[in-house]
């Protein structure tokens, strides 16, 4: 009789369950899973918000959790996190990215079909990071101060030192990849390079720095700067720089007959990450031909997917076809191993 009741109990108890189960909306379960995506913050954060993370999450039934700050601010945070690691995502600069990779981490890629698609320039040897677009590094000035002074747009890189923009000039600090590429490109201009970055320091303090009205790492900010008229001119990517403009603020952007640093944006699922299959799913998804298509819209990035075609409306401010061609790379094997020295050396001498 114990027996008999006892089974009846348990037939209950698991019809009950199933009915439980009948009644959940169907990807509820899956709805659970929370994948973290660590990148840059601003007019980036912006386009992943409205236009990759929602088709992603509806697309693969997961919610994603954004954590915005510069390369620097992620790279940290990979440090401190790593024997419990919180991020799934990582998307930082190349130089980061290299220095990510060599201290383990991240985890090698998945095959996928679309990683032929990929521009042999744009994948790193490792197989455990690709970029996703590449920016390029030059000059933004605000047009119509331009225009109401008669001024001629910048052309080189020495512009940054007339005194004409005495109090006027934002340059992000080293730490972001836009003051390295100055401090880069001033080195050379002073018969240096990444070897000898000594010139590159003594034209920044004595030079450009008496010009400098901040060293800003926000992009926002950034744009506050000149959205209030403090800024007129400044060091800062083809991708922000169309973001900017985009907000209807007469900015134009110029490389310099120089040239200008090429800043290749990448990502990479984490090792020690918990949500490996989607880690994986999201850098695939960035590059599809569709989320290419606005990152170059939304982000400025020239497509490191080459099946991808953009129109002539797309492909302002974008690096694309024989621009690419005139980027300067960087040499961060050089530069990655110094960069800590560096750092202290600017914040010592420049930002002091």
């Amino acid at each position: 009789m114990h027996v008999e009741q006892g089974g009846l109990r348990m037939r209950r108890c698991v019809a009950a369950a199933m009915l439980a189960l009948a009644l959940v909306p169907a990807g509820a379960s899956a709805a659970e899973t929370t994948l973290y995506v660590a990148a840059y913050g601003g007019s980036f954060e912006q386009t992943m918000r409205r236009d990759i993370i929602p088709a992603f999450e509806k697309q693969h039934g997961v919610k994603i959790e954004y954590v915005a700050g510069n390369s620097t601010d992620t790279l940290a945070k990979l440090q401190a996190q790593k024997a419990n690691q919180q991020i799934d995502v990582a998307i930082v600069d190349d130089g980061p990215m290299y220095l990510a990779v060599a201290l383990g981490f991240c985890r090698t890629l998945a095959e996928a079909p679309v990683y032929a698609d990929v521009h042999p320039v744009m994948k790193f040897s490792s197989n455990k990071a690709v970029g996703i677009g590449l920016v390029g590094t030059g000059i933004v000035y605000a047009r119509k101060v331009f225009e109401d002074n008669k001024w001629p747009p910048p052309g080189s890189w020495e512009d940054l030192k007339d005194p004409r923009f005495s109090g006027k000039l934002v340059i992000p600090p080293l730490n972001n990849t836009y003051g390295l590429h100055t401090l880069l490109m001033m080195a050379k201009l002073r018969g240096g390079s990444e070897r000898q970055i000594e010139p590159g320091f003594k034209a920044i303090k004595d030079e450009i720095g008496p010009n400098v009205l901040a060293y800003e790492p926000s992009p926002g900010k950034m744009t506050e700067l000149f959205q209030s008229g403090q800024a007129v001119i400044a060091v800062w990517g083809s991708g922000r720089a169309k973001a900017l403009a985009d907000t209807g603020f007469p900015a134009a952007f110029v490389y310099p007959r120089e040239g200008g640093p090429a800043l290749g944006v990448a990502a990479c699922p984490i090792a020690g990450g918990r949500n490996l299959a989607e880690a994986q799913n999201f850098v695939q998804f960035l590059l599809s031909p569709a989320m290419q298509r606005v990152l170059a819209k939304g982000a400025g990035f020239g497509p490191a997917n080459r099946t991808v075609e953009l129109s002539p409306e797309e492909r302002v401010g974008v690096p694309y076809g024989e621009e690419v061609s005139k980027l300067i790379a960087v040499a961060w094997d050089v530069v990655n191993p110094l960069r800590e020295d560096w750092n202290k050396r600017w914040t010592r001498e420049i930002e002091r």
